[in-house]
């Protein structure tokens, strides 16, 4: 029996996808980014300093941190400070990795850029939407070092986006809800940039396996929708 979408949406629909630039005032770059129920605020802050292993090296770097806020889901979650749970280091490692490959870190110079990740309300697919809300946040900041004469040129090389895919009874599905995700026989967030090439590929079997076949498939209907998600980024720039 084929699953039946919960929001009525086809195999291969986005949930509805917004971004609120400008979100907060003291920032450099911010974004509310929403995706279905799922709401990060994503908000980018820029150092004159970089990280010990590259100072005098004359680029810069980029670091990212995430966090859950206590109330993003229907029970309510203990606050992280010191010791941050293996989910949320491996997610922020996610991101950092995902946004570093964006920038010319030469063009950068010697700034260190923090985007910060924190999920408001959480209807699964957080970590790619704050992948694809801190890539329009990282923009917005770049632009405002540009405007103050603190860049010469923009270290933007790369656009990226990201997005979740599921089997469920088999078949795959596009931009997961929490429904979808619990009960997913196999999980997967793939980031691409605007060339289309991945930056990264997270996949698990959650239950069984699944064949090269279906990682075709699922490859293609990401593809899909990363289109779409990078189309939808530069509409906020045009």
């Amino acid at each position: 029996m084929a699953w039946q979408r919960p929001d009525g949406r086809q195999a291969d629909e986005l949930r509805p996808i917004r971004f609120e630039r400008h979100f907060t005032q003291f920032a450099t770059g911010s974004v509310l980014a929403s995706c279905g129920g799922t709401r990060v605020l994503c908000t980018v802050s820029v150092q004159p300093k970089v990280p010990r292993f590259l100072e005098g090296k004359g680029q810069g770097w980029l670091t990212a941190e995430y966090r859950m806020l206590p109330t993003a889901t229907i029970e309510r979650q203990e606050r992280e400070f010191m010791r941050l749970s293996g989910r949320t280091q491996e997610i922020q490692r996610l991101i950092g990795r995902s946004l570093r490959s964006t920038l010319d870190m030469a063009a950068l110079g010697e700034r260190t850029v923090i985007v910060d990740a924190d999920v408001l309300q959480a209807d699964a697919g957080t970590r790619t939407t704050a992948i694809t809300g801190g890539f329009v946040a990282l923009q917005d900041a770049i632009n405002k070092l540009l405007e103050n004469g603190e860049l010469e040129r923009s270290p933007l090389v790369h656009q990226v986006a990201a997005v979740s895919i599921g089997l469920l009874h088999g078949e795959p599905l596009l931009d997961l809800n929490y429904e979808e995700d619990v009960a997913a026989d196999t999980d997967l967030n793939v980031v691409m940039n605007e060339s289309l090439e991945i930056i990264e590929l997270q996949g698990t079997a959650e239950a069984g396996s699944f064949s090269r076949t279906q990682l075709n498939q699922i490859l293609d209907l990401a593809e899909g929708g990363i289109k779409q998600l990078l189309e939808l980024q530069r509409r906020e720039f045009a």
